[in-house]
């Protein structure tokens, strides 16, 4: 059939055995049909080359689903802060989640966000397991993920920070102020924001020409905690880094805890370089040096991604990442007994980091 004035889903209904209404369930999409009438529904229309007429584009009335697999960080407050200024003006409500990596979390929560009207899903450093990919292509909902976990496979576009080049930035500025033993405590092993500030750390002692020792190397999980305790490791040592660089500004904020129960200070005795640029470090004591990630332009930008895919509208990129800035305070100096160097910026500055 070249044209559907000629076969009707009446006629679609009868040869694959079920009711108008189900065809029509099938056609648009709904969730409320088994995969195995679907599939017996789908094959009759292709086997007719029935043509679908384009779906209305959605208002926007309804719903963004944000998504995270935990919610007890502060760089959360700052993603949902950007989702939250375009969707109130987009006239959308927000609904956040967690999902906490569980398969059972996963299941109730999409089993609640079929109930519900919802433009599209925004997920947070998450890996969408098969599964969950197809049936959210099967109900054709738009997805945006914000600093997958993994590589960019899932075939939704994608919204980051440019972790490397700020890492890279951030070490050689410690470089500059003279350190030659600086310590590192990376993020968990399997993000990919988390490979790729090692990654720029260790390219910035490589072009430095100074040896990567695997002892000034440290896990961590962006967590106080684990600040505390990889900052001790380090400062254990029998030749202890004169600066420690922590991919995340709650280790950073650990190993302050680590170096003042030495007795020592931060800066004047050991430099302290996180990485978010959280709201609270700015008042820390001293102040902490860090890399900001654009975390709120990260979920603002992720959600008119959301809401433009909703509306059947192209994006320009299926992946993009947000320059981040080196931003300079009173946590980092040269090493005891040394001279700052001409090179390195005086502190309360920034130094961008860019792609």
């Amino acid at each position: 059939m070249d044209d559907n004035r000629r076969v009707t889903i009446a006629v679609i209904a009868r040869e694959a055995g079920v009711s108008v209404p189900t065809v029509s369930r099938v056609i648009n999409g709904r969730s409320d049909v088994s995969p195995q009438t679907r599939e017996r529904v789908e094959e009759v229309l292709n086997r007719h080359g029935y043509q679908r007429r384009p779906t209305a584009v959605r208002s926007t009335s309804g719903l963004i689903d944000l998504v995270f697999n935990d919610l007890d960080s502060p760089w959360a407050v700052e993603i949902i802060r950007g989702v939250e200024d375009v969707a109130h003006a987009a006239d959308v409500g927000t609904v956040v989640s967690a999902i906490h990596r569980k398969t059972s979390s996963a299941k109730q929560w999409l089993n609640n966000m079929r109930a519900r009207t919802t433009e599209g899903v925004i997920f947070v450093t998450s890996v969408l397991e098969p599964p969950l990919q197809a049936e959210l292509r099967r109900l054709n909902i738009p997805v945006v993920i914000v600093d997958p976990a993994g590589l960019p496979t899932q075939g939704a576009p994608t919204i980051g920070a440019a972790n490397w080049t700020g890492s890279l930035r951030a070490t050689e500025y410690l470089i500059g102020l003279g350190h030659r033993r600086i310590g590192f405590i990376a993020g968990p092993a399997q993000l990919l924001c988390s490979r790729a500030r090692l990654d720029g750390y260790r390219a910035a002692l490589e072009a430095a020409g100074l040896p990567i020792d695997d002892d000034l190397i440290r896990p961590g999980n962006f967590y106080h905690e684990a600040g505390f305790t990889s900052g001790n490791d380090l400062l254990d040592l029998p030749d202890p880094p004169t600066a420690i660089f922590a991919s995340s500004d709650q280790m950073a904020l650990g190993v302050y805890e680590s170096i003042r129960r030495r007795g020592l200070r931060v800066a004047d005795d050991v430099s302290v370089v996180g990485f978010d640029d959280l709201p609270e470090v700015r008042w820390s004591s001293p102040p902490l040096t860090t890399v900001r990630q654009p975390l709120a332009e990260m979920g603002l930008l992720a959600a008119r991604t959301v809401l433009r895919l909703a509306r059947r509208e192209k994006i320009e990129s299926p992946r993009v990442e947000l320059a981040t800035e080196l931003v300079v305070r009173d946590s980092t100096a040269p090493p005891p007994g040394t001279a700052r160097s001409s090179t390195a910026p005086a502190a309360g500055t920034t130094s961008g980091g860019h792609l």
